[in-house]
């Protein structure tokens, strides 16, 4: 019931937000146009009276306490980074006001991915949020196993709703939920998805061969991306993150660089000791790949997915 009343939706309507949403970012002064992209980023504030945290969270969760569109810029935009797609904070939960916010404040810098009840007419919400220039949704197993977390009915209605929409699934998920992607992936082929973080591989310091293959499995899949980002949390956790290389590496062979994007997942690229630069430069100054590679990884493949 809930993609059939999605589809009952007002067509003409998302088509325009969507052409609004492109001319927003092809607005852009020539200097941001130019700009690279950072493909993951959360933000948040301390005014948390007028945009309350979940219940499950107090401010204390909130490490650091304040990460504004304007504390990222000093990180950012030294190294000409000019856009960012946002990724809904869990301190709102399900709550995207602030995200929506920033985007309406920023208009043509920031793209969102938002975090929505699967349990609640999500092909309509979802629809209603990409007229605000949200072109993902954020999912993740929590306490679920992998036989599980994509079996729901709410989530079979997002990814055909994803599907129809061209929106994506932004996966925050382990290795060992590779799989249960890959079902997915066959059973709705045209559904945009997205990989986050390498699907984590080596956050426990061990970059293993078999969760590395099983990532590249997925690039049968034409329309899934892979963001290789958050280095602070992978590998050896410190820069300038040389020993991620040869998963980098794996990863172009399999999706090629039209189908990966770098990303830092900020503020937490720029906490404990880590500076956003270096994560940047491990793309950017890297000798194995070409101008065009770059601009691949750096800019364009997130364009595509979260700008057009």
């Amino acid at each position: 019931m809930f993609v059939k009343f999605a589809d009952q939706l007002n067509r003409r309507e998302f088509t325009k937000a969507s052409a609004l949403a492109a001319v927003a970012a092809s607005s852009l002064p020539a200097a941001a146009a130019k700009g690279y992209v950072d493909a993951h980023v959360h933000v948040w504030t301390p005014d948390t009276d007028r945009y309350p945290l979940h219940p499950s969270f107090s401010k204390a969760d909130m490490q650091p306490p304040s990460f504004t569109p304007e504390q990222l810029f000093s990180h950012c935009h030294p190294v000409n980074v000019n856009r960012i797609v946002l990724i809904q904070m869990s301190f709102y939960r399900f709550d995207n006001s602030y995200m929506l916010d920033m985007m309406a404040k920023h208009p043509g810098v920031f793209s969102g991915v938002a975090v929505i009840d699967e349990n609640a007419r999500p092909a309509r919400e979802m629809v209603r949020l990409a007229r605000q220039g949200v072109r993902g949704f954020r999912i993740r197993p929590h306490d679920q196993t992998p036989d599980q977390w994509l079996e729901g009915d709410g989530m079979h209605a997002m990814w055909k709703a994803g599907g129809k929409h061209g929106l994506a699934m932004c996966h925050l998920i382990d290795a060992k939920f590779l799989g249960s992607v890959d079902k997915m992936c066959e059973r709705y082929p045209d559904t945009p998805v997205v990989i986050d973080h390498f699907a984590r591989i080596g956050v426990d310091g061990q970059i293993r061969e078999s969760d590395v293959a099983s990532l590249c499995k997925l690039a049968k899949h034409k329309n899934v991306t892979v963001k290789i980002s958050a280095y602070y949390a992978l590998g050896k956790k410190k820069a300038p993150y040389h020993d991620l290389v040869p998963m980098i590496k794996s990863c172009i062979d399999a999706y090629g660089v039209e189908r990966l994007m770098w990303a830092s997942d900020g503020p937490f690229q720029v906490v404990d000791g880590h500076e956003y630069a270096p994560s940047f430069n491990l793309i950017k100054e890297a000798d194995f790949l070409s101008a065009g590679d770059k601009d691949w990884l750096l800019r364009r493949t997130a364009e595509s997915v979260f700008y057009s």
